[in-house]
């Protein structure tokens, strides 16, 4: 493997098509403005590299960046590319990962709108993470302690498992399918709405509205805080372990909890039963 160090390059295409690279101290930036630096290529390792262009990392084959930073100036940086290993790295322009596979990030900061939109086979660690649309329809994600604040994350995802997280998100997890979140908190308005076969084991949810018009939804011992309106037209077997606000029409299945402000029922079909005991079944 062939070491670059402390070089600069702001030509387009500067190391295009480049096979066997050790990147280090090195600089994606200046006055040329060149787009697509490292694209088509394989075996690429870049250490403490800053990237301040457009579309760095374009269909590109094992590629390992650690310590690194990619600016707000830097567009679209990781596309059409697999097995990507990121570590301790800024991820902070928009569109930051996109049609990539085989993927581990772990350690890192991003700040994208649009991040990771149909990604296949994604891990997540240690990571916090900001922006709108997140993960959207991206299939095999396993996220460990990440941290999220946005909106509309992790819509038409499937075949996901997320544990010890924390989402600040509305509008998490629509038409989301195979998903299971454990020992999570997740925060935000209208949670997984038309969401399919999802469970949440050990979590405590926040919002308004969540949980309506889903199928297969399971929750196991969860917590709900400022719940209202919740599993309206949902398929749903829950045991919740605090109060809640309200529930409105579940249209089949039964809700264990201690104890429920109001029940709406005015759809006939709506046949969810909502069983109120003192110590909640478990189911």
């Amino acid at each position: 493997m062939r070491t670059i160090e402390n070089e600069t390059f702001d030509m387009e295409r500067a190391l295009y098509g480049s096979h066997g690279i050790r990147l280090l101290h090195c600089a994606f930036d200046g006055p040329a403005d060149g787009e697509s630096a490292l694209k088509e290529c394989k075996d690429i390792q870049a250490a403490d590299c800053f990237c301040n262009l457009r579309y760095p990392f374009w269909h590109d084959e094992r590629l390992k960046i650690e310590d690194s930073e990619m600016t707000e100036l830097c567009r679209a940086a990781l596309w059409y590319s697999d097995h990507i290993e990121i570590t301790g790295t800024k991820l902070h322009g928009i569109k930051a990962l996109r049609e990539c596979s085989h993927v581990s990030i772990r350690g890192c900061d991003i700040i994208s709108p649009e991040f990771g939109w149909s990604v296949h086979e994604i891990e997540m660690k240690d990571s916090n993470a900001a922006g709108e649309y997140f993960m959207m329809r991206s299939d095999h994600l396993s996220f460990e302690g990440v941290h999220l604040n946005g909106k509309y994350s992790f819509q038409y995802i499937c075949n996901a498992v997320f544990d010890n997280c924390v989402f600040d998100t509305k509008d998490a997890f629509w038409h989301a399918k195979n998903v299971t979140v454990r020992n999570s908190v997740v925060k935000g308005e209208y949670l997984a709405w038309y969401c399919e076969n999802v469970t949440f084991e050990n979590c405590k949810i926040i919002g308004t509205q969540p949980l309506c018009y889903c199928k297969a939804l399971k929750l196991i011992n969860c917590e709900m805080t400022d719940t209202d309106l919740c599993f309206e037209k949902s398929e749903v077997e829950a045991t919740v372990t605090t109060p809640v606000i309200s529930i409105k029409n579940p249209l089949s299945g039964h809700i264990y909890l201690p104890a429920v402000g109001q029940i709406i029922r005015d759809d006939e079909k709506a046949a969810g039963e909502v069983i109120v005991q003192k110590e909640c079944h478990c189911a």
